[in-house]
């Protein structure tokens, strides 16, 4: 990683505000948050790290230090680059623009060890990373949940994404040694303990995104409005899927098409499992939420089908590695990584088994990435 200090020291002069802004895992609760549900992420141990300080006039300088890429803007007449990077600096700054705050100049230089593309959100870090950064050196006195808004929406607004919130709310609401379990509908959260030192939360990366993901995407969550819409009907108070019951869903099962009926019943034994699983954490009881991970898969799987060949093989790999609690799928599906919850001294069995197995299942090669939970977006010391 860089030393986004020094680049700054040596490009721009002067001593800049140090940042570190955290990527995240989501240790189960996968495609719940669109419907009203509930979400268990957590900061990890690879982060952004921004070097922020006071430019001249109304210019913002910024150095992507890892692609060796500048952008120099007029904030008076911000534009979308047509680089992508720029546009999740750029769009914080929109977003306290349209709050009526004055951004004067200033510089950013940023690089970190977040794998592009693993689904750890690194452009959650850089859009909370610098909203934290310009809080902080301007003063303007904002609660990290207006921080976390302000975030998502620079995202929807001006990069065009209409991402959820749970990425840019862990960043900032992370805690080490603790996940973070977030209420989707009235973002109440709960800080949930997950300390044990001899567990690794190991992600592995298919290597693949398949083309259909964004569709595919798209058509669940049709399928999901498309539950509601059934299920309103017996029941005028179901808004969402969280207005649901198990037995409410069994007993309208002859109103909704199979298909929509296997959608619904993940999300509902999704946010269930999640849950119980909170309160395995609570007890110490690693080995039972673990245990959880298998089952959120083959739900992902064979009832969201959003899984794919090479996810599968992954979790099947992991599944033969003694020291491995749990495994699953993470993020949109179709492509991506699983996440896998490891002993200490069984991730060199797991990367063994990955760099032997895959190959052979896939014709692909995986990246492997020990991780460890730690602290939400902070000054760095």
């Amino acid at each position: 990683m860089a030393d986004v200090s020094s680049l700054f020291r040596e490009r721009f002069g002067g001593l800049p505000l140090l940042v570190r802004s955290p990527g995240r895992v989501n240790l189960i609760g996968e495609h719940t948050d669109y419907n009203d549900g509930f979400v268990l992420p957590a900061a990890v141990d690879r982060a952004i790290v921004l070097a922020v300080g006071r430019g001249a006039g109304r210019r913002c300088r910024l150095q992507a230090a890892d692609l060796d890429e500048e952008v120099e803007t007029d904030l008076g007449s911000l534009e979308r680059s047509e680089k992508v990077w720029p546009n999740y600096l750029l769009g914080v700054v929109d977003q306290l623009q349209r709050r009526g705050i004055d951004v004067p100049g200033f510089d950013c230089v940023f690089g970190g060890d977040i794998p592009i593309g693993a689904g750890l959100s690194s452009s959650a870090a850089i859009e909370a990373g610098l909203a934290f950064a310009l809080n902080e050196l301007l003063g303007l006195g904002l609660e990290r949940l207006a921080l976390a808004k302000l975030a998502q929406r620079a995202e929807h607004e001006f990069v065009g994404v209409r991402c959820g919130i749970m990425d840019q709310f862990v960043n900032l609401f992370g805690a080490r040694g603790h996940a973070l379990k977030l209420d989707c509908r009235s973002l109440e959260q709960e800080l949930v303990p997950f300390s044990d030192p001899e567990l690794c939360i190991v992600l592995c990366d298919t290597g693949v995104r398949h083309a259909l993901a964004g569709s595919e995407y798209n058509l669940r969550r049709a399928q999901c409005e498309a539950g509601v819409a059934a299920l309103r009907a017996a029941d005028p108070a179901i808004h969402s899927l969280r207005d649901v019951s198990s037995g409410q869903l069994v007993a309208q099962r002859g109103a909704l098409d199979p298909v929509v009926y296997r959608r619904c019943h993940h999300v509902l034994s999704e946010n269930a499992r999640l849950l119980a699983g909170c309160e395995e954490l609570r007890r110490g009881d690693v080995a039972a939420f673990a245990a959880r991970l298998w089952e959120s898969h083959a739900s992902l799987r064979d009832d969201y089908e959003v899984s794919c060949p090479e996810l599968d093989a992954l979790v099947e790999i992991a599944a033969g590695v003694e020291g491995v609690l749990g495994a699953r799928m993470m993020g949109g599906g179709f492509g991506g990584c699983t996440i896998n919850l490891v002993r200490q001294q069984a991730v060199p069995a797991l990367e063994t088994a990955v760099s032997q197995a895959y190959p052979r299942c896939t014709g692909r090669s995986a990246r492997v990435f020990v991780t460890h939970i730690t602290g939400g977006t902070a000054i760095e010391a």
